[in-house]
């Protein structure tokens, strides 16, 4: 063995051995047993993404402070664990958005010269992470950093050496994730106060430039304030810089500043509404008083769901996936409900509804897509947080009634157009056939409907800024049914075959929503649509296949590919989209010759998959059978429940667990950890209940599959429904025993592999009896209801 192989072998031995330590430590933390100290906010940051590690952060906080050691780019950005250096500490960790860098140093000052020049490297010895707080060293300049949050508030606590230069460095104008700033300005209030902006440029999602504004007070004065501007420090004495590339260092007293407690309050609205945010939620000095409201607030929010059993690494993934459901999408709101739209061609500041009292019903989000959020976010938050639901419904009519569309994902205020179709359809059938109706529901239904037309949002390719827009095909899609490859059209994900199996479920979608409004002709309208879905089916190729613009099939076509995406799919293939009939299982099954041949095809599936554990070679989301990396495979797993083998559902979904409940910084999701989806499609999983229709029909329904817990308690919200606990209490649970022997609800026999959701909000119990060998005799008679049969 040469000595190069030793050193990579020691290496690799001596990383393991901290992350070893580093979770001991935290299992003395554990083991108090709330939930809030079952997270570990380092799972899976060795490959991170911009908005994906967030610790001092509410819940859907507008602030997300937290250490940033790489911030080139949107991907491999953040907090990732391997790296060397931290480079700043920033206030907005959000899908594309960012802002308000700072970093602590001592000594000569280097703030003018860039990140580079500035930033300190770390360990992870004595480094703490959890929900709401953060607390980490600074090896080059000496310097112990504390941080925790507000909603719209970051809470800096900075100890510093003695009888050293002592600085702050606001990098007001440096470039972010997602790309520049375009301009800032920051000014000198007081010797306690700054003030200032950060005008983040456009991007290729969101189209128009975004200021942030902050204010930041100090519990102690700066005995000077200097500034920069291209790297070139500004000699004359002046309160204001303002300018491109430039930014501030408060200084402070050599010998007699010994801890510095800042307090930076951010709004997208003014300065005036950021200053209004800090003084709202922190008007005091009391740093470990807002740490525990942050754990305290966390840990109500997780406590909503209370588990017993299971392995200790298991509770562990269980509490860090609900965190990540509830963090990645963001509040943009300022604490009185005022919110910037810029949905049109000047920006405008609006207010979300007020109660009598003045206070906002909900507040304003931003968020990426709802892409694949209806087997991941739509199921849990429509069961245990409604509210959360209801807030983001209000929030996409407030675009509707601004700028004229339902979004697609917003950001800044802007219409993005991410990724493809209309998910919103389905995140507000889900919603309103559950009971979540705190809006305008007509309101809602006109321009869910305007976007199943030509000129509605589905008619947007992705990051198809412009109208009329044509890369999303609906022309194609209402004449013929199915939309073609080689649509000429700005924009990306112009994906034929995609785009018109997800409009058939959207159609579908609509349809429940319809009928449940009692609009019959939409509803047979919008019925009708959603069989579009088989004008895609090759009877020669037994799968999903894409077609030309002259209606040929494309030649050459393969069920995976070597490509990110195959022909025809959006970020996916064949061999993953032609499951993709949540709606119309039983049509699905039909197609392929009936349940054996079906089950055969996608066991196979699942087979092939598990060499690749679950996930795209090298991430490749087009090269796996099986990919639990990305959304549009996620379902998979269930769908064996309507093919009349509840058993390799139970046999699967947990042996997808397995592989995805890693809890050290390089494992745990393999993929794409999209704003909390994977998290709660973890959650959901370990619970055991999911809705592979997301939940939309008439009248939603649940598919069970066997818990990791001996008993799961989610707490309703009476505020939406009228019982008071759903509980799932399981006999037998181990690593063997995976499949359910039988099942009761509220003590009467349960031989369906699904129940009502009218059950569940009244409240109950579902018991259910596992064992190491299949029961092949429950769950089979009657399958979960499918395309009409809700209805019949």
């Amino acid at each position: 063995m040469n000595k190069s192989v030793k050193n990579e072998i020691m290496v690799k031995t001596l990383k393991y051995f901290f992350v070893v330590i580093l979770f001991l430590q935290n299992v003395n933390i554990h083991a108090q047993g709330k939930p809030v100290d079952l997270v570990n906010p380092f799972i899976d940051t060795h490959n991170s993404r911009w908005f994906y590690f967030n610790s001092a952060s509410r819940p859907f906080g507008m602030v997300n402070l937290s250490p940033d050691t790489n911030t080139a780019k949107t991907w491999s950005s953040g907090y990732l664990y391997d790296s060397e250096y931290i480079r700043c500490f920033s206030h907005i960790h959000a899908w594309q958005l960012a802002g308000i860098a700072v970093m602590p140093t001592t000594g000569e000052f280097k703030g003018h010269l860039g990140m580079d020049a500035y930033q300190s490297s770390f360990s992870h010895e004595g480094e703490i992470a959890k929900p709401g707080y953060h607390k980490i060293y600074l090896n080059d300049y000496d310097i112990h950093v504390e941080l925790t949050s507000s909603t719209r508030v970051g809470f800096h606590k900075y100890k510093f050496p003695k009888d050293k230069q002592k600085s702050i460095i606001f990098d007001t104008g440096a470039r972010l994730a997602h790309g520049p700033t375009t301009y800032s300005k920051v000014w000198k209030v007081s010797n306690f106060e700054i003030a200032g902006v950060q005008v983040l440029r456009k991007t290729g999602r969101r189209p128009k430039d975004t200021p942030v504004y902050f204010v930041a007070k100090l519990s102690v004065p700066f005995k000077s304030f200097k500034g920069w501007e291209n790297k070139e420090l500004v000699e004359k004495s002046t309160d204001t810089i303002q300018g491109v590339n430039a930014g501030v260092g408060l200084f402070f007293d050599r010998k007699n500043t010994d801890e510095v407690l800042m307090k930076v309050g951010i709004s997208y609205v003014s300065v005036e509404q950021a200053r209004k945010n800090l003084d709202a939620e922190i008007n005091h000095w009391d740093f470990n008083k807002v740490v525990d409201e942050s754990l305290n607030t966390w840990n109500e929010w997780l406590s909503k769901i209370e588990i017993k059993g299971g392995t200790h690494q298991q509770r562990v993934k269980f509490y860090t996936d609900l965190w990540h459901a509830l963090l990645g999408r963001r509040i943009v709101s300022d604490v009185d409900g005022k919110y910037i739209d810029r949905t049109g061609d000047e920006a405008v500041t609006r207010t979300v509804r007020l109660d009598n009292k003045g206070k906002p019903l909900f507040p304003h989000y931003n968020f990426d897509a709802w892409w694949g959020s209806h087997w991941s976010l739509n199921i849990l938050w429509s069961m245990v947080y409604p509210e959360v639901m209801d807030g983001f419904c209000n929030s996409m009519l407030d675009m509707y009634n601004n700028g004229g569309l339902i979004p697609r994902g917003p950001s800044g205020g802007n219409y993005t157009f991410v990724m493809i179709g209309d998910p919103s359809t389905s995140f507000f059938a889900t919603a309103y056939n559950k009971g979540i109706r705190s809006y305008d529901i007509q309101k809602a239904y006109e321009g869910l409907r305007k976007n199943a037309f030509v000129g509605g949002s589905r008619d947007h390719a992705g990051y198809e800024h412009k109208s009329p827009a044509y890369g999303g095909g609906m022309r194609y899609y209402i004449d013929q049914g199915w939309i073609p490859e080689g649509i000429k059209a700005k924009g990306a994900h112009k994906d034929g075959a995609s785009m018109t199996l997800e409009y058939a479920y959207q159609d579908w979608c609509l349809a429940q929503l319809s009928k449940t409004l009692g609009k019959d002709d939409d509803y047979e309208m919008f019925l009708k649509r959603s069989q579009n879905y088989k004008n895609l089916w090759n009877p020669d190729t037994g799968m999903m296949h894409p077609r030309e613009m002259d209606g040929n099939w494309i030649k050459d076509f393969k069920p995976v590919s070597e490509t990110f995406n195959a022909r025809g799919f959006c970020e996916s293939n064949s061999a993953i989209y032609t499951h993709f009939v949540p709606h119309d299982m039983s049509g699905l099954v039909q197609l392929f010759g009936g349940k054996q041949k079906y089950n055969n095809f996608l066991n196979e599936s699942f087979v092939k998959g598990e060499t690749l554990n679950f996930v795209g070679a090298n991430k490749n989301h087009a090269a796996s059978w099986v990919d639990y990396g990305n959304q549009p495979g996620t379902g998979m797993a269930h769908l064996f429940n309507y093919s009349g083998a509840p058993w390799l559902t139970q046999k699967w979904v947990r042996k997808v667990k397995e592989v995805y409940g890693d809890v050290t910084p390089y494992g745990g999701y393999y993929g794409d950890e999209d704003q909390g989806q994977m998290g709660a499609l973890g959650v959901l999983m370990a619970m055991g209940l999911f809705q592979v229709d997301g939940g939309a029909s008439v009248k939603p329904y649940y598919e069970i599959t066997s818990p990791l817990f001996d008993e799961v308690t989610i707490k309703l919200n009476n505020d939406y429904y009228s019982g008071e606990v759903f509980n799932i209490k399981t006999s037998g649970v181990n690593q063997e025993n995976i499949y359910i022997q039988s099942a009761k609800l509220n003590g009467g026999e349960l031989n369906n592999c699904w129940f009502y959701h009218e059950s569940f909000v009244k409240g109950g119990t579902l018991e259910l009896q596992l064992g190491a060998n299949p029961n092949k005799e429950w769950g089979v008679d009657i399958p979960p209801p499918s395309y009409k049969t809700n209805l019949d």
